[in-house]
């Protein structure tokens, strides 16, 4: 029997009768990070690597039944050893490794190759199989360096100001956010964050990661002069709500890896387009996989087909694994497929 299998409330794990991420509540579950379509409400027993417990908490509740695992520390449960290892993805984002019966499996969760600084960076782990996502598994999705995305993001930020323009960059409130407050020039001007960033901030900063100071945008009256001059980080639901008016003449900005879409972008109807995502591209998936030394691949969420069909011409026993995942970047794949990408 394979170690992991699907079942409706997610993947589970008959040997040690678990279930990873699972999408309906359940009696124990092993939790790779805190975005909500991977840890939900609802069960008894919640296992995690200990980076992630303040983003836990403050997401899910601060009662809730939460065990905790430092990255590598072992466990042993009904005969099956698990351990956490980190993915690079967002604060206390882990990869679950599974060993039974000789066999190895590593469930990804989410994860990226490029450190950043928010987060323990990625970390390859041997094993007979493993279950990664596919968020961005198309050939054209391809990133740029961070550095050269935050030096776009503060020549933008700049320019703005000089013309007395509050600039509204719109990205995910939980790991991005916090993720291009690290990497931008702090130095340039005032930030101002939305009322669902301020409160991970917080988080972050008492898991000793560096952010500059930020002011909570709530604070600020329209036509209030620090507004001119502001970063404002805000999430996309912010974008056309009564909330904006404050910032009068004003210039937004999105940073997702959809914005590699000339599509989405349009659609989108901002500025500025900054392609910066939390998920591996496509060199970064066939690196990660090649780095495990797996023989057999499952693929989650994302565009499933394109890359099973990539492993498998390339030797490899790959398959889809079908689940409730979402898209923490907040647009869909099927629509990115669909859409022509940048030049």
């Amino acid at each position: 029997m394979d170690l992991v299998i699907a079942r409706p409330e997610g993947l589970y794990c008959p040997a040690g009768d678990f279930y990873i991420d699972p999408w309906r509540p359940v009696e124990r579950s092993v939790i790779t990070h805190a975005h909500g379509d991977h840890a939900r409400t609802g069960n008894q027993h919640y296992l995690a690597a200990a980076p992630g417990e303040g983003i836990l908490r403050a997401r899910l509740g601060q009662d809730i039944d939460l065990q905790t695992l430092a990255y590598g520390e072992r466990l042993l449960h009904h005969g099956v050893t698990l351990s956490f290892h980190p993915a690079g993805h967002v604060l206390g984002s882990a990869q679950v490794r599974l060993e039974y019966g000789g066999e190895v499996w590593v469930a990804s969760g989410d994860y990226k190759i490029e450190p950043d600084g928010t987060c323990a960076p990625f970390e390859p782990v041997r094993c007979h199989t493993f279950i990664t996502e596919s968020t961005f598994g198309l050939p054209i999705y391809r990133w740029q360096p961070q550095a050269q995305v935050f030096t776009e993001i503060n020549q933008w930020w700049q320019a703005n100001a000089e013309q007395d323009k509050a600039s509204v960059l719109f990205c995910y409130s939980f790991g991005k956010a916090q993720r291009i407050l690290h990497g931008i020039d702090a130095s340039l001007g005032p930030i101002l964050t939305h009322g669902a960033v301020e409160p991970l901030n917080r988080v972050y900063r008492e898991a000793g990661i560096d952010l500059p100071p930020t002011l909570y945008a709530g604070d600020f009256q329209k036509n209030d002069p620090i507004l001119r001059k502001a970063l404002v980080i805000a999430p996309p639901s912010a974008g056309g709500s009564t909330w904006m008016r404050r910032f009068g003449d004003y210039s937004d900005g999105f940073a997702s890896g959809w914005m590699r879409l000339r599509g989405t972008r349009r659609r989108r109807g901002v500025d500025r387009g900054f392609v910066l995502s939390d998920h591996a591209d496509w060199p970064g998936l066939l690196w990660a996989i090649e780095q495990t030394g797996a023989e057999r691949v499952m693929v989650t969420h994302g565009s499933v087909a394109v890359l099973v069909r990539h492993l498998r011409e390339q030797g490899l026993d790959a398959q889809g694994f079908r689940t409730e995942y979402g898209d923490d970047e907040e647009a869909s794949t099927a629509e990115a497929e669909s859409v022509e990408a940048l030049p």
